[in-house]
């Protein structure tokens, strides 16, 4: 039995989130767990060196353009049919690379944050390729088919809502786990407002909003009819992060001294914990991550126009819990705004309820697991490896 387990994490650059949720996991083990060796990579880049970048330049198209055919190709593979086991098939066209990778990072636990690389490790288990033990951290509140694989040990979910949709797909409550998505450690505490207010030039008496969800490029056409609205409160001011879309941040730095309100506008950062920590209030589209640290961070969210697929399962999760409101369109964000800010009290019931079923250290009970999990089986690869690769 290894009590210092080598942990390999695969995660894919499709989806920011998925990266993340990686990235805390590293983060809990160097904080918590500093004997553990934790090696991140990403496996779209790592099986697909030449295509990745472009691969993920047509998905940020397909969903910005054509929503409405990613949405089709989730609901028509959810459940495990001709078309869903064909898309799995596709993570074999990887194999040799991964085995190769396998054998020179030599896991003890192969964690998965991306559906494509838990796919093509149960491949390999079934082939009796390797014996290592893994572990799939699904990062959204939802039971697509794509993440879940008969050869995977232990699954790690953000909910009681995936748990029970995982039971009605016959996965064994033993190989479920609900720790929360995991996020960043230290979302619980509570940094000092009025120093990260005067750091970052805000008013310290303005309810402060916070915009997410420009870096593909979803929120940007909604925003100057609230920037400019009358039917918001004076005392606000906006911080709007642009994330990579540089085209947005840009347009809207010139245009900010023309707004009614004030504007902070950002573009990449890596400091959202403190953000959240000093707003009133988010607007963001629901992606698991992001809406994960909202409810650490006990904030209130709107949650903008979700894409079909796993954003409207986030969503009813959401709704159901209490702790964000829906605005599908540019007129029902604006009301929506309004009225939270109009009635502070209903604020004050989400960021009670946020508190009540919020995870508060998900990250390091996802890497407990992980260590568990790992102490299942030997973690050692068959010796025909290197034959085969």
């Amino acid at each position: 039995m290894n009590d210092h387990p080598r942990i390999l994490v695969l995660t894919g650059s499709l989806g920011e989130g998925h990266r993340q949720a990686a990235s805390a996991l590293s983060e809990a083990a160097r904080l918590f767990r500093p004997n553990l060796h934790v090696e991140v990579i990403d496996f779209t880049e790592w099986s697909y060196p030449h295509l990745h970048v472009v691969a993920k330049r047509c998905y940020i198209q397909c969903i910005k353009h054509f929503p409405s055919i990613y949405g089709y190709l989730f609901r028509k593979t959810r459940k495990d049919n001709a078309l869903s086991y064909l898309l799995k098939r596709t993570s074999s066209l990887v194999l040799s690379r991964l085995l190769k990778l396998l054998n020179q990072t030599g896991p003890d636990v192969v964690v998965s944050t991306f559906p494509s690389a838990a796919a093509a490790m149960s491949a390999l288990k079934s082939h009796g390729l390797t014996d290592v033990p893994t572990v799939t951290i699904i990062t959204d509140h939802t039971d697509h088919s794509y993440w879940i694989h008969p050869y995977t040990e232990q699954y790690i979910v953000g909910s009681d809502y995936v748990r029970e949709a995982l039971l009605n797909k016959h996965v064994r409550e033993s190989q479920i786990a609900v720790t929360g998505i995991p996020i960043r450690p230290g979302y619980n505490s509570k940094p000092d407002r009025d120093r990260l207010m005067k750091q970052y030039g805000l008013d310290r008496d303005a309810r402060t909003v916070l915009v997410m969800g420009g870096g593909f490029g979803m929120i940007g056409k909604s925003l100057t009819s609230l920037l400019n609205s009358e039917l918001l409160p004076d005392d606000l001011q906006f911080i709007i992060v642009c994330g990579q879309n540089e085209k947005l941040r840009k347009q809207l730095t010139t245009e900010a001294a023309g707004f009614r309100h004030r504007v902070h506008v950002l573009g990449y950062i890596d400091y959202v914990r403190e953000l959240m920590a000093i707003s009133d209030l988010i607007v963001t589209k629901p992606g698991g991550l992001t809406t994960s640290e909202a409810m650490a961070a006990e904030l209130p969210m709107i949650l903008f126009h979700p894409l079909p697929g796993q954003e409207q399962d986030n969503c009813e999760y959401l709704l159901r819990e209490g702790v964000a409101v829906l605005a599908e369109d540019d007129g029902s964000l604006l009301s929506r705004m309004s009225e939270l800010l109009d009635h502070p009290e209903l604020l004050q019931e989400m960021k009670n309820r946020a508190n009540r079923c919020k995870y508060r250290a998900a990250a390091l009970e996802a890497l407990k697991r992980t260590v568990e999990t790992s102490k299942t089986s030997s973690g050692r690869l068959r010796a025909y490896i290197r034959q085969y690769t």
